[in-house]
């Protein structure tokens, strides 16, 4: 497992949108731990590029994660909320041409979340498949997946749930390490870990290594933009779970677009096209009001420094 090879135990999530860069995932690679790039929302054309770019970074292993292609939504459960927003429309992220990419490509491991493909694809690379529940662990681990990413309730962005469901009620990290128990396969604890403390407690219960997404958004390399790195340094609001950007659930800082936006239905990707244009307007504005602040509970621990202090420091 590349974990056993990696000698620091720390996992750089996969950010989609604009934190994950490749200098963010060659810096937490060579630190020792093992970097994820994120395919999410990228052509196939475009993740080969970002591929190659962190290949002339670093030598060391890393990983990519693709967003599992879900159900289109009912327009009837979208049309009122996305009138005057722009368009909604579904599609697979590019999903075929994204694994044909991925099976010419060497990469240590790739990731799924949102679901669990049955069969798991055939790409060079173990499997790591994102789970919420010990349903879903049983599930990924029958299909074949190598390591489980166990995503607690803490975590920022959006929830790996393989179904949006409006009764969704996250379970916590350590209540979710414990249900799992000791199953067959590494697990990777995620969710609202900022310090050395809570990743010594994740792996008291059991995890490999442990994913950290929001204790890198103002790490120098991240692609984290003035307006949400302002927020997260000088903000005090609380996060929340929110449907409003996407519409699929997910965790962020509260802002006045969620709070104008509390019942957002599910539809995702159709939501998720049909604000991209308000979303891009404000992050261009340096308007933190007006697109999404994914962040995990354990925000305010995030500390600007070059990546490989924050990896090294977590690593305690």
């Amino acid at each position: 497992m590349v974990i056993d090879d990696r000698p620091v135990p720390i996992i750089g999530a996969p950010m989609a949108g604009g934190p994950t860069t490749p200098e963010l995932v060659a810096a937490v690679s060579n630190a020792g731990g093992l970097g994820f790039l994120s395919a999410g929302y990228l052509s196939a054309s475009v993740l080969g590029e970002r591929i190659a770019a962190t290949r002339a970074l670093t030598d060391q292993p890393f990983g990519v994660n693709l967003f599992v292609p879900g159900p289109r939504a009912d327009p009837g459960t979208y049309a009122d909320y996305v009138a005057g927003l722009g368009e909604p429309r579904w599609e697979d992220d590019d999903w075929d041409a994204k694994l044909a990419l991925l099976a010419g490509e060497d990469i240590a491991a790739v990731s799924y979340t949102f679901g669990c493909p049955d069969p798991l694809p055939d790409v060079p690379g173990e499997a790591w498949v994102t789970v919420t529940s010990p349903d879903e662990a049983r599930a990924a681990i029958a299909t074949g997946a190598d390591v489980l990413v166990a995503q607690g309730g803490e975590a920022g962005g959006h929830r790996g749930t393989w179904v949006d469901a409006p009764d969704t009620v996250p379970i916590g990290l350590l209540s979710l390490l414990q249900l799992l128990g000791e199953v067959e396969v590494p697990v990777v604890a995620a969710g609202g870990i900022g310090t050395p403390e809570a990743v010594r407690a994740a792996r008291a219960l059991g995890a490999a290594a442990v994913q950290v997404g929001t204790a890198l958004l103002l790490a120098d390399e991240a692609g984290t933009v003035a307006a949400y790195r302002e927020r997260l340094v000088t903000g005090s609001a609380p996060t929340a779970l929110t449907r409003a950007f996407s519409g699929r659930l997910a965790r962020g800082v509260r802002n006045r677009f969620m709070a104008e936006h509390p019942d957002a239905p599910i539809a995702y990707p159709e939501i998720h096209h049909a604000t991209a244009q308000l979303r891009a307007a404000a992050r261009a504005a340096g308007d933190a009001d007006g697109f999404n602040l994914w962040a995990g509970e354990a925000y305010p621990l995030a500390r600007e420094r070059p990546a490989a202090e924050i990896v090294r420091w977590l690593a305690g």
